[in-house]
């Protein structure tokens, strides 16, 4: 271009791209570090000297302010979104375990309680199943138990400590503690921890049990004194404040019953819980009622899943306005290098080049916010449990009153289910953000450009 006249880039006599002589506060580094020396091309020496001008200081003040917010608030974002799902996770299989330490995977009925079936011959084929590993009879009914002036709902139920034990986690703990105090035809029973508090009764007092009796005259209620042969604690609020176990024999005379309700039954994977028992209902046909853990707290589980998808959504909201604070970054990035890039320009650089040279700059911001975030809510999400102990400590005060939350303590469970496509979205939502500041800046005249530079 030695004639002073232009000439359209590309035409023979033009210097290589990032070989040639430049002039400039920034062409020079392409020039200078050109993409054959470090491999790179030179949108992508450029695209990252801005970033590593933003992230030092060395450009504009406020603009290397108003980057870094950008990415911090990004890494916040990612980060709270992963702590608040892996609670929710963790609070959903906390309580999920200790459901599944007091009730069968599987439970049959009869279909009609008044025709109660042959339940040997029900286990017999239930037990068939590949995936069906132990089953056990046990009796139910509602019932209130008082004591003074104090009465709470109950659910009575009625299991042979042996067989129970081989379907249920809690039973297997006491089988050795409390279950052994039970003396057959003693009238004893055992009561949830919380229930026997809310009653003001300890081991060795007595309790009346009321039962309803529709088929007495007026429907006068049965009460009966029971003695308290001990306590349990399954961790679970609802059945530490609502479950009282006796001796199979002593319920069904109690109930006035000699057959069984129904069969627990124990799986292999008890995730699998719901295809078994689509499979056992059809084998076993209309006259067995078949139900699965996931139906037991069907309303409960649901909620959950509610609860999560729509703190996914707010919180995602939240990464979504931190990631579209890159448009301000680069729209100030973009006039503050107008003169960078309309040298560029006269050098060559295509409007593609342009563009791609600040999608560069904010698509690596937007991924280092998106690492950094997703390393610290890794990080908050593996140890909230203490943290949250530390502060309980230091305020004094209950975070999670188990009454309220079923669990006494901040449970977690990152999955990588949940933080893949976080890291997936915050990265997607930097990339989108950066596609109009970018093509703005390929748009930039160059004649209009360094006309008073």
């Amino acid at each position: 271009m030695s004639d002073g006249a232009p000439r359209p880039a590309g035409t023979p006599g033009d210097p290589p791209r990032g070989s040639g002589p430049a002039e400039g506060p920034e062409v020079g580094l392409f020039v200078a570090h050109g993409g054959p020396a470090l491999g790179l091309p030179y949108e992508v020496q450029i695209g990252l000297r801005y970033l590593r001008a933003a992230r030092s200081g060395a450009g504009n003040g406020f603009i290397s302010f108003i980057s870094g917010v950008s990415m911090l608030g990004i890494a916040l974002g990612v980060a709270a979104l992963i702590v608040v799902l892996s609670v929710v996770n963790g609070f959903s299989k906390e309580v999920r375990d200790r459901m599944l330490a007091v009730i069968a995977h599987v439970e049959l009925y009869a279909a009609n309680p008044a025709a109660a079936p042959d339940w040997a011959a029900v286990e017999a084929r239930a037990r068939s199943d590949r995936e069906v590993v132990s089953a056990a009879p046990f009796v139910v009914a509602q019932a209130l138990v008082g004591r003074g002036d104090q009465l709470r709902p109950v659910q009575v139920r009625g299991i042979d400590p042996d067989r129970e034990a081989e379907v249920s986690d809690l039973v297997r703990t006491l089988r050795d503690g409390a279950l052994a105090k039970l003396r057959p035809g003693e009238g004893q029973m055992l009561l949830g921890a919380t229930l026997a508090k809310q009653l003001g009764v300890v081991p060795g007092q007595s309790v009346t049990v009321v039962l309803p009796q529709p088929d007495r005259p007026a429907g006068a209620p049965r009460m009966l004194p029971l003695t308290v042969a001990g306590t349990f604690e399954a961790g679970h609020f609802e059945y530490d404040s609502s479950l009282a176990l006796m001796l199979r024999g002593d319920a069904q005379a109690l109930f006035g019953t000699a057959g069984v309700a129904g069969l627990q039954l124990r799986l292999a994977d008890r995730d699998r819980a719901p295809e078994v028992a689509r499979r056992l209902a059809m084998a076993l046909g209309p006259d067995i009622s078949v139900r699965d853990w996931t139906l037991t707290n069907r309303q409960w589980f649901e909620s959950v899943q509610i609860q999560k998808q729509m703190l996914f959504l707010i919180l995602a909201l939240i990464v979504a306005v931190a990631a579209f604070n890159l448009v301000s970054t680069l729209v100030m990035t973009v006039t503050d290098k107008r003169a960078d890039i309309a040298i560029l320009r006269t050098l060559g650089a295509s409007p593609r080049s342009i563009m791609g040279i600040f999608m560069l700059q904010g698509a690596v911001s937007g991924a280092i916010g998106t690492l950094i975030g997703a390393a610290a809510g890794l990080l908050i999400a593996v140890n909230v449990g203490a943290i949250v102990a530390a502060i309980e400590s230091a305020l004094r005060v209950t975070l999670l009153p188990p009454s309220v939350y079923l669990v006494s303590r901040m449970p977690s469970d990152p999955r990588s289910a949940d933080i893949v496509p976080i890291v997936l979205i915050s990265l997607a939502l930097s990339f989108v953000a950066t596609l109009y500041p970018s093509w703005r800046a390929s748009r930039v005249d160059p004649a209009e450009a360094l006309r008073y530079e």
